[in-house]
C-alpha cells in the first residue's frame, strides 16, 4: 500500500518519451478504452450533515476515512464528528466550498475521465492492473491533501483550488504552485508508479535514487502522454526551459563533486529533496534537481532502447547501467 500523506513530501518508493526541454504537449494516437471506475463525492454526503449525529453516521459509513485520511487528527471519532460540525456550520467553510467547486469545475471531465485513461493505459502494460476507487473530499484542511493505495484514491479537494480558492493549505509558498487542480493526476498517476518502480535496495547512491525518480517521471510520461513536464516534474515552464538550457553546467556540477556515487542521506537531500532552489549549485536551479536529472537520463536510455517497454523499464534497478547506456553527459537533444 502506499499512502501520501502531503504532496509537499513528494515521497518516493519508489514508449517513447519526450524530453523535459519544454512544456508542449505532445499528441498521442492512441485512445485507449477507458475503463468504469467506482467514484464518489464524499464532500456531498458530508456538507448535507444536519447534526452531530449525521457527521458521526458519516464517519460510520466510511470508516476507513479516519485511519486513513484524517491522520493529522489526534481525537477519536466522536470529537472529529463534532469538529467537522462545527466547521460545516461555518458560512466562511461554506462559501469556500462554493469557490472550490467553481475552480475545480467538472470533476469527470477534468479529474476522473484523465484518470480512466491513464488507468486503461496502466491496463495496456500491466493487465493484472485494478482501477482503485476515487472519492472527493472537502474538510477545511481537517483531512490530507492525498491518499494513494493501490486501492483507493482520496481527493482533498480543498488543498486544490490555487490562488483564487481565498484559502491556501499552510505549506511554503514555493510548494504552493503544486496545489492547484491541474496537478491532481499526475501526482496521483507517479505515486501509482511506486508499485511497479524496482529499486535495488543494496544501492543507496544518489544515482539510484535520481534514476529511481526519473522512471516514476516516466511512467506517468507514458500513461498521461499530453501532459505537460511541468505538472509532471512540479517545475514552473520558466524553471523548466532554464534548467533545460543549462543542464550542461549542472551534469557537470555533479560529475566534479562526485555526487552520483554519494550515500549520506542528508547530502542527497540536497539535491532531491523539497527545497526552492539547490542553493549549492546556484540561486536559479529549482530543488528537487537531481530528479530532474534523473529523468533526463532514463529517457535518454529510452531513447537509446526505442524497443523497450514500459515494465521492463519498470524493473531495471541497476542505475548504473542506466546511465551509461543512456550516453547522457549533460547534453540537450539536438547534440545527441
Amino acid at each position: 500500500m502506499i499512502f501520501v500523506r502531503t504532496l509537499t513530501l513528494f515521497c518516493f518508493l519508489v514508449v517513447i518519451t519526450v524530453s523535459c526541454k519544454t512544456d508542449t504537449k505532445k499528441e498521442t494516437d492512441k485512445t485507449p478504452e477507458i475503463s468504469d471506475v467506482s467514484v464518489e463525492n464524499l464532500d456531498q454526503e458530508l456538507f448535507a450533515s444536519k447534526s452531530v449525529q449525521d457527521v458521526q453516521i458519516f464517519l460510520n459509513k466510511h470508516p476507513y476515512l479516519t485511519p486513513l485520511y484524517f491522520t493529522d487528527t489526534q481525537a477519536d471519532t466522536a470529537q472529529l464528528a463534532n469538529h467537522l460540525f462545527n466547521i460545516l456550520q461555518n458560512p466562511g467553510l461554506q462559501e469556500f466550498k462554493t469557490r472550490i467547486d467553481t475552480i475545480i469545475g467538472d470533476r469527470t471531465l477534468n479529474i476522473v475521465n484523465p484518470l480512466k485513461e491513464a488507468f486503461a493505459n496502466i491496463r495496456e502494460s500491466y493487465p493484472d492492473f485494478k482501477s482503485p476507487k476515487i472519492k472527493f473530499i472537502i474538510t477545511g484542511f481537517t483531512g490530507n491533501d492525498l491518499y494513494i493505495s493501490d486501492s483507493l484514491i482520496i481527493i482533498g479537494l480543498d488543498y486544490f483550488g490555487g490562488p483564487k480558492a481565498g484559502y491556501r493549505p499552510d505549506v511554503f509558498d514555493y510548494q504552493l504552485r503544486r496545489y492547484q487542480k491541474e496537478y491532481i493526476v499526475p501526482s496521483v498517476i507517479f505515486f501509482l508508479s511506486n508499485q511497479y518502480n524496482h529499486l535495488n535496495a543494496t544501492d543507496p547512491t544518489l544515482l539510484s535514487e535520481m534514476v529511481g525518480y526519473g522512471k516514476g517521471f516516466e511512467f506517468v510520461k507514458q500513461v498521461l502522454p499530453n501532459t505537460p513536464d511541468s505538472l509532471i516534474l512540479g517545475y514552473s515552464s520558466e524553471n523548466l526551459s532554464r534548467t533545460y538550457n543549462s543542464q550542461q553546467d549542472i551534469w557537470a556540477y555533479f560529475i566534479t563533486n562526485k555526487l552520483l556515487y554519494e550515500k549520506n542521506e542528508l547530502k542527497k537531500q540536497k539535491y532531491i529533496g523539497e527545497r526552492p532552489f539547490t542553493t549549492e549549485i546556484g540561486n536559479q536551479v529549482p530543488g528537487g534537481i537531481g530528479r530532474w536529472v534523473g529523468w533526463r537520463i532514463v529517457s535518454m536510455f529510452m531513447e537509446e532502447n526505442p524497443d523497450l517497454t514500459l515494465p521492463e523499464l519498470m524493473k531495471m534497478d541497476n542505475a548504473m547501467q542506466i546511465l551509461q547506456e543512456s550516453g547522457y553527459k549533460g547534453q540537450r537533444d539536438e547534440e545527441n
